[in-house]
């Protein structure tokens, strides 16, 4: 909070508060951008699908990362270009006469946000009441009532300052018990056979089978593009070459830290059943080091460890915040800063009830499911809208209505029913291998029925997105 009153000094206008004037360096951002995409399923997530799932866990801080290159190969760059401030502003500049794209972009984006924010409250329930015995309800109170001071200060360039100071914040408190813990297991452990154990321990866990394999590895890559909190990020960089450069310097952090989530996971699988079994698989990360370590020293990385939770869920929920202010605030309150104060207490209200009320997931399949949608929806929409001239409103509307219906309620239906080890069933419960290409097939097929109302204004705007020199006009 003291960050971000220190950000408040320094914003002044409205695009101080949507995309901090556009002034973002590339070090900053890719730091900030780490810090809001290292959410709960990250810091705690990852180690407790590992515990869970074995080696097929793995293919989650892999899916995460890898997500960032398909952003710098088709995204990064031009839709810096764009000069949009939010998702549903690329949509209207890229199809003007669409007032209704805008409207159902919009709605899918406060969808998105809300479907996200919820898995980072149950995280902070988890952490609460493991760490202190409190109920688990005032965790999304505190994390809710935080981020609200955080984004109401200052906008946008207050929660940049605050989630590039959380992004290292969180490495930190991952990188000091990591090290303590392997200076304990590794002379207990070292020897031939008890390593061929741990091997045959991490195939032996039922992992996903081949179809759950791919269906997880293409949400994961195609979702992170529409991801309204990780794209609004982009419209802070100065030009389009600064986009790019934060790109690869995400992909660098973001490799650098899932090392640990990984390997806590691995050192999980040792002490799994002194961390109460597949019950607490998510509070892996938190009971490590306890499990390991005795007395002051256990409980001080535990501290830091929580401490590290808790930027995780602060420094995502204040990203996916920011998104869906702006998004409310430019559909509903005319685009003022006033109006986006108070998307922001709207923003976080109806996550915190939700999440109160509801019992918590495993946090890295919630968030899978969340990638799944967003690639069934917002992607093809971008990657169509900046790569594909024909594209219609009618074609783009078609095919993000089609993914998430596809999408929302295969994963609904799967939420009521039993679970069996069935083809189908299991492509209810990871829809993305086939909800994906049905949103952009919809989309083109659509789009080619309707090749006569492909605005007239394409040519200037591909020409905005991919024109490398029109940087310093835009």
């Amino acid at each position: 909070m003291l960050i971000a009153f220190h950000g408040l000094r320094l914003s002044r206008t409205t695009s101080d508060f949507y995309v901090a004037s556009r002034t973002v360096r590339p070090w900053w951002n890719a730091s900030a951008i780490g810090g809001e995409y290292l959410s709960a399923a990250s810091f705690l997530g990852v180690a407790g699908l590992i515990v869970l799932s074995g080696q097929s866990g793995l293919w989650f801080p892999i899916g995460y990362t890898a997500g960032y290159l398909m952003l710098l190969l088709f995204v990064a760059a031009p839709l810096r270009r764009s000069q949009a401030y939010t998702i549903p502003d690329f949509a209207q500049i890229r199809f003007e006469e669409s007032k209704s794209l805008r409207k159902i972009t919009t709605y899918l984006v406060v969808v998105i946000c809300w479907l996200y924010i919820v898995p980072q409250m149950h995280g902070a329930a988890l952490t609460l009441s493991i760490a202190t015995g409190l109920p688990g309800w005032l965790g999304p109170v505190i994390v809710a009532a935080v981020v609200c001071i955080t984004v109401v200060s200052g906008g946008m360039r207050s929660v940049t300052f605050v989630q590039a100071f959380q992004y290292w914040f969180k490495l930190a408190a991952l990188v000091v018990p990591t090290i303590f813990l392997l200076f304990q297991v590794i002379p207990e452990q070292s020897s031939t056979a008890r390593l061929d154990s741990i091997a045959t321990q991490l195939e032996s866990v039922a992992g996903l089978n081949l179809y759950e394999t791919i269906s997880i590895i293409l949400a994961l890559l195609f979702g992170t593009l529409g991801l309204p909190h990780v794209l609004v990020r982009f419209y802070t960089n100065p030009t389009g070459q600064a986009a790019r450069s934060t790109t690869v310097i995400v992909l660098g952090l973001l490799s650098v830290f899932y090392l640990l989530p990984t390997t806590l996971g691995v050192l999980g699988l040792l002490y799994a059943p002194q961390l109460g079994g597949n019950a607490e698989t998510d509070a892996t990360v938190l009971l490590l080091p306890s499990a390991v370590l005795d007395g002051f020293l256990g409980d001080s990385l535990t501290a830091i460890v929580v401490g590290g939770a808790f930027a995780a869920f602060l420094s995502t929920t204040s990203g996916l915040v920011v998104s869906l202010a702006g998004a409310l605030s430019q559909e509903f309150f005319a685009g003022t800063v006033r109006g986006f104060r108070i998307s922001t207490v709207l923003a976080t209200a109806l996550p915190v009830f939700i999440a109160v009320v509801t019992s918590s997931l495993a946090l890295a399949g919630a968030i899978g499911n969340v990638f799944a949608f967003t690639a069934s929806t917002i992607c093809p929409l971008l990657l169509l809208g900046i790569w594909w001239r024909s594209l219609t409103a009618r074609g783009a509307i078609a095919g993000m209505l089609t993914g998430a219906a596809a999408c929302g309620l295969a994963l609904m239906i799967s939420s009521l029913l039993p679970e069996v080890d069935t083809l189908w069933f299991h492509m209810l419960r990871q829809p993305a291998a086939w909800s994906v290409p049905l949103a952009f097939v919809v989309m083109i097929a659509v789009s080619r029925a309707t090749a006569r109302s492909v605005p007239a204004n394409a040519d200037r705007i591909m020409a905005r997105l991919h024109v490398p020199d029109r940087d310093s006009a835009f």
